[in-house]
């Protein structure tokens, strides 16, 4: 069985992006690794570079900065990636520049992978997701946030990423079809600075709308207000070994105040009808078919 990871990447440095740490965390268990590195103006490929040299093939590519609607340029440079792939792999490994998969996943990730390998039926593997809010110790408990997606899939040139690279479809509009295993992506999105956090908003919201749209819903200042957050939980649990030295150089403070929450009554409705059918959540997005 091969595994290859893949991911795309420009500008980790200016944007703050735990790139370095994605690809750490889950090259282990693949073969080989492929990263689309954009057209950046910082230093993002000498930073690719010197991760592993003879496991990762760097696949330079040029954004299209004038594809500007549901972040579709995100999925055109997934694309690059997944189709630099060698016909030799099974499965491909995908991973975002925020994402990072604590080690004590690894084996069970692993088992997955070999169980299902003669599993034609099977497409990829669905996992759970952690996303981290203000600080690495707080994670969003509203359902604003998606809870599950798929980021192992077969090396198939049917399947591509979809819409703004969160998920996959295959064929004609197809959805894959998936195992749900037990482990989870932690997602450090919006977790940086406030300064590169706002930075952050007012560049990768291009991907998505005009400047006009821009102009009006995205405030001009020099730092994010991490505040303006419906509702937080503590996390109680260990990071990844891979983002230890990042969150040690953690330089800024957010803290919450857990009465501040606000769960809207559609929140609270939902929660209690996930209580009580043991997981079904009312109009959860899923981006495919669970087996």
């Amino acid at each position: 069985m091969k595994v290859t990871g893949v991911s795309f990447i420009r500008n980790a440095i200016q944007y703050d992006y735990p790139i370095v740490e994605a690809i750490r965390s889950i090259l282990p268990i693949c073969d080989d690794f492929v990263v689309a590195v954009g057209n950046s103006t910082d230093e993002t490929l000498a930073l690719i570079q010197n991760i592993d040299p003879e496991k990762i093939k760097i696949l330079p590519t040029v954004w299209d900065d004038n594809l500007r609607e549901g972040g579709a340029v995100l999925a055109q440079e997934t694309n690059k990636a997944l189709r630099a792939v060698t016909a030799a792999t099974d499965w491909i490994f995908y991973i975002q520049g925020d994402e990072v998969v604590h080690e004590k996943y690894l084996p069970t990730i692993r088992q997955a992978m070999q169980q299902h390998l003669q599993d034609k039926s099977i497409d990829g593997l669905l996992f759970n997701y952690l996303h981290f809010y203000g600080s690495y110790d707080y994670i969003g408990s509203s359902y604003r946030w998606y809870r599950r997606e798929i980021r192992v899939v077969r090396n198939l040139p049917e399947i591509y990423s979809y819409k703004d690279a969160q998920g996959f479809r295959k064929g004609n509009n197809q959805k894959l079809t998936v195992k749900l295993i037990d482990a989870y992506m932690y997602h450090y999105g919006w977790v940086k600075t406030p300064e590169a956090m706002q930075r952050k908003q007012e560049s990768f919201h291009k991907f998505w709308h005009e400047d006009a749209w821009l102009d009006k819903h995205i405030v001009k200042q020099t730092e994010f207000d991490y505040t303006q957050i419906d509702a937080l939980a503590k996390f109680t649990g260990t990071h990844p070994a891979v983002m230890q030295d990042r969150i040690q150089r953690k330089n800024w403070q957010f803290e919450r105040d857990m009465t501040y929450n606000r769960h809207s009554f559609k929140d609270k409705l939902k929660k209690m009808i996930e209580k009580l059918t043991g997981g079904y959540i009312i109009g959860e997005y899923k981006n495919y078919i669970l087996k």
